[in-house]
């Protein structure tokens, strides 16, 4: 009884924690289940993040790149970066799409583009995305780069005597940030501070213990390097659970430095580390050990050494292209994606219940509105043709009049409902993000970024510990798909 008592029902778990499905994921089918480390199992505090980021990127910008100092003194706005942001290097612009690839709205530096100006730059003719031209804020890791951008082309746009195309503003950034990333300046502060940049989740043992008690392996495939996957799990893991001496203890392979998305589609060989994270040699075809740490590595010698493949690997992320869509794309394995920001999107979300409510309501009496007054209109217009093509008659102009006086009422009223409509939505919009609104949404439609989590996610949530409130064995059912005549 005790046990049946500890366990969760779906309408028990708190919204922000649960998991929620996009098509069926059987757990009881899973043998093997692996982690990303950064944003999935280390979950950073991202304002403090977005900082260190910045400054190790203005740093190199300046000194490396001989921007000038004022740069430094620039404000940014750590509100205007969030996930599914697409950057227009040609123009400047950062835009936000839906998922049929259609900006709903832009920014040039941090000045909204007006609907007049969106209209004529991107609603003419078919972008492809993916040429040269665009870029992707996909990760978390990312966000400070739309957000150094926006600050960056707002100052070069006002100062043209030091400005630089906006294509090379951009290399820049990304550039000097990647640099920062690589030569230590971000990760060896992290490394001497862990607490303050990373969020403790004091589930995340439990978490990965129940997986394991069910009778599934684990394993973390990351691209960071070995010292520092060793530091951060070491402060996630080390001492939280009496039966696991180590973090590496957790899990029956470890693979750092898996250069992902590369790890699914080309054939680098596993090298084998020591305890220090020295390379000792390349893997022959030996099996993995339990408690060594390999790096680099390929898909199709992982799923031979480990002798699972399909739905029987669960691989849990948070990057939408090297986790979710290279993983679905080059293998059958099933994905979670874990989503820091979801609690915050569902939190506002019920915080604005009878709104959102509101507004679907709206939204269904402006369709009912625009038909009846396409309808009226057209009665109007034969009545006026009958009217001027006879001989006035009395009981036909008086039904003009009539059909003229509801037609002005109604339009009234589709006035007044498109009025309310905007207001509603730019109130959502503000209690979400005051740039960009929803991070799944954009306007009626979804997101281009809510729409890559549909495709590629088979299941998502907001950490990787929200798995303790389910059984291994669960089946996760996703929403029966209905196109628009069956609902």
């Amino acid at each position: 009884m005790a046990l049946l008592e500890g366990l969760s029902r779906p309408s028990d778990i708190p919204r922000g924690s649960r998991i929620y499905a996009n098509r069926n994921l059987q757990l009881d089918r899973v043998k093997l289940v692996g982690f990303d480390m950064d944003y999935t199992l280390a979950l950073y505090d991202q304002p403090k993040m977005e900082a260190l980021s910045i400054e190790a990127t203005l740093n190199k910008l300046v000194g490396l790149k001989g921007y000038p100092e004022a740069v430094r003194g620039l404000t940014f706005d750590a509100r205007f970066g969030i996930r599914g942001l697409v950057i227009d290097r040609e123009t400047g612009n950062i835009l936000k799409p839906d998922r049929y690839g259609s900006p709903g709205r832009a920014y040039h530096g941090l000045k909204a583009l007006d609907s007049t100006a969106l209209f004529e730059l991107y609603h003419k003719q078919r972008f492809r995305f993916s040429s040269e031209r665009f870029a992707f804020i996909d990760t978390l890791f990312a966000l400070p780069e739309a957000v150094m951008y926006a600050a960056m082309v707002e100052f070069f746009d006002a100062h043209p005597d030091l400005a630089r195309p906006y294509p090379q503003l951009w290399d820049d950034i990304r550039e000097c940030i990647d640099l920062a990333h690589r030569d230590g300046a971000i990760k060896d502060i992290i490394v001497k501070d862990l607490r303050s940049y990373i969020q403790p989740d004091p589930h995340l043992a439990e978490s990965l213990h129940k997986l394991r008690s069910s009778g599934k392996k684990l394993f973390v495939l990351t691209n960071s390097a070995f010292d520092y996957t060793d530091a951060l799990m070491s402060h996630l893991l080390d001492g939280a659970l009496d039966a696991y001496p180590g973090w590496r203890n957790y899990f029956d392979v470890v693979i750092v430095s898996s250069q992902k998305p590369g790890f699914f589609t080309d054939k680098r060989p596993f090298i084998e580390l020591d305890p220090q994270g020295n390379g000792v040699g390349e893997m022959g075809n030996e099996p993995f050990a339990r408690g060594k740490a390999y790096s680099g590595g390929n898909l199709k010698d992982f799923e031979e050494r480990v002798d699972a493949r399909g739905d029987r690997v669960l691989f849990v992320g948070d990057h939408i292209y090297g986790d979710m869509l290279r993983s679905r794309k080059s293998s059958a394995w099933r994905t979670a994606m874990v989503i820091q920001e979801l609690e915050h999107e569902v939190k506002v979300h019920d915080e604005l219940i009878d709104s959102l409510a509101r507004l679907e309501e709206v939204e269904r009496n402006l369709r009912h509105l625009d038909a009846e007054v396409d309808e009226k209109q057209h009665i109007l217009r034969s009545l006026e043709k009958l009217e001027n093509g006879q001989a006035a008659r009395d009981d036909v102009t008086s039904a003009r009049k009539l059909a003229r006086e509801v037609v002005d009422r109604m339009r009234g009223e589709l006035r007044a409902s498109m009025t309310e409509h905007a207001g509603l939505e730019t109130k959502l919009d503000q209690a979400f993000n005051v740039f960009w609104g929803p991070s799944f949404r954009e306007g009626r439609e979804v997101s281009k970024f809510g729409a890559q989590v549909e495709d590629y996610a088979c299941v998502y949530t907001s950490r990787a510990s929200n798995f303790r409130f389910y059984s291994p064995m669960r089946h996760f059912r996703g929403p029966r798909d209905r196109m628009p005549h069956e609902r």
